[in-house]
């Protein structure tokens, strides 16, 4: 019989987060290169939807991940039996694992010491589509026996695990837009209170389907500029009209900071703040003033130990909504007041769409990369900014050279649930 392990101590003080691996998947790339490259040029990757005939739609334009090919982490029988928005979850996650000098799979302690926490706003809403429609039409005795594992929310973070060998804390938050950001900060939380030594951390959607835009359209809450695909797509400007539904996943590699220094890898970024907060005001509307916002951001610099003025650049929510964008920007002066005119702040969707529950996760690697690379990209289509944001420096039109040392970036979702995550750029 084999000695039984001794459980980890609790730390007598918060332990530090680092990040060591990103991967991604947008409408601009199929991984963090492309995609940055993409977004440092400030080119769109939003088109009239290519993946099935949109002509019933009144909104027929997405931000579609394009070229897509899972063979290099599954079979095509697997591929068959796993949802779109899983295959981008293990995709994005088997780059991520590369970066951070990760093996194809983990064995022993540090599987058991490693966890998964892949957030999804939708889940598997394409064989959910299929599966209803096949019910419809042929009756409930022709529906998939995959219908469930390769549809609930849940089995994206599990396939994850099943893949690649993980067996410490595994879930999966789901919290419409602001799922990526939960996932990161609950994995951050995770770490730092050694539960954990290392955490895969995200969020991936696929939910670009006739039933999906139909529905998120009737509520008005999407763009109708189908003439202008590229932009259509329009933060702070005072002619938005909705957002642009889009597709695609972010992961990072969250590790303790001695676990990655002992593995001798690179270190891309640190974690320091987290803050999660509700409205508790309305479904879809956010909160008067953006105030929920406000107090995830409040939470979060207290956490890092930070003043409002330590902060030098916003990665903002920012879909191109009308009341969002103007919340967003109102809470933006409340957190930092006269500071705010000081900030840099960008908003990415203006270039990909809005991933739902993706969007958090990429957004924080986009924040990193502007962090590590002292670009920021830009907002584009930004002709005529919202009164709510004058004398901000909104980065319109074009990429933008600055001195990013710490950043927060932004995440909410319909329910009025709101996150902040703050990133210091990695020194030694």
């Amino acid at each position: 019989m084999s000695a039984q392990r001794s459980s980890p101590t609790w730390p007598s003080s918060p332990r530090r987060v680092v990040v060591t691996g990103m991967g991604m998947l947008t409408a601009l790339g199929n991984d963090v290169a492309s995609t940055w490259e993409g977004m440092v040029a400030g080119r769109s990757g939003i088109a009239t939807i290519a993946s099935f005939d949109p002509s019933r739609l009144q909104a027929r334009i997405a931000g579609e991940v394009k070229n897509f090919d899972a063979s290099g982490v599954l079979d095509k029988k697997d591929m068959r039996r796993t949802d779109r928005y899983i295959q981008f979850g293990l995709v994005a996650t088997r780059q991520a694992m590369d970066q951070a000098g990760l093996p194809a799979r983990l064995e022993g302690d540090e599987a058991e010491r490693t966890g998964v926490i892949l957030g999804t706003g939708l889940g598997g809403v394409g064989t959910l589509v299929e599966g209803i429609s096949t019910n419809a039409t042929r009756g409930p005795d022709r529906i998939s026996p995959f219908l469930i594992p390769m549809g609930i929310p849940n089995v994206g973070a599990g396939q994850v695990a099943i893949t690649f060998g993980m067996t410490g804390p595994n879930f999966t938050t789901v919290s419409a837009c602001a799922t990526g950001g939960h996932a990161i900060g609950e994995a951050f939380e995770t770490i730092r209170r050694n539960d954990a030594d290392t955490m895969i951390a995200g969020g991936s959607e696929a939910g670009v389907y006739e039933p999906l835009v139909g529905g998120f359209d009737s509520m008005r809450a999407l763009s109708r500029r189908n003439d202008d695909p590229e932009g259509a797509s329009r933060p702070f400007d005072q002619g938005r009209d909705g957002f642009v539904p889009g597709e695609g996943c972010g992961v990072i590699i969250l590790e303790e900071l001695d676990h990655a220094r002992a593995r001798g890898v690179g270190i891309l970024a640190e974690v320091i703040g987290y803050g999660a907060t509700a409205d508790a005001s309305h479904i879809t509307l956010p909160a008067p003033g953006g105030i929920g916002a406000v107090g995830a951001a409040r939470r979060a610099l207290a956490k890092a130990g930070l003043q409002p003025a330590d902060v030098a650049h916003v990665n903002a929510h920012a879909t191109s909504t009308p009341e969002g964008d103007k919340a967003e920007l109102q809470a933006i002066r409340t957190i930092f007041g006269d500071h705010a005119e000081e900030l840099s702040i960008t908003a990415n969707k203006s270039m990909i769409g809005h991933s739902l529950g993706a969007a958090g996760a990429i957004e924080a690697i986009v924040t990193i990369l502007t962090m590590r690379e002292g670009c920021v990209p830009p907002t584009i289509n930004l002709q005529h900014v919202d009164p709510a944001g004058e004398g901000l420096d909104l980065t319109p039109h074009a990429a933008a050279r600055r001195d990013v040392p710490i950043a927060l970036s932004n995440s909410f979702g319909f329910g009025g649930q709101n996150t902040a995550l703050i990133f210091r750029r990695w020194t030694e």
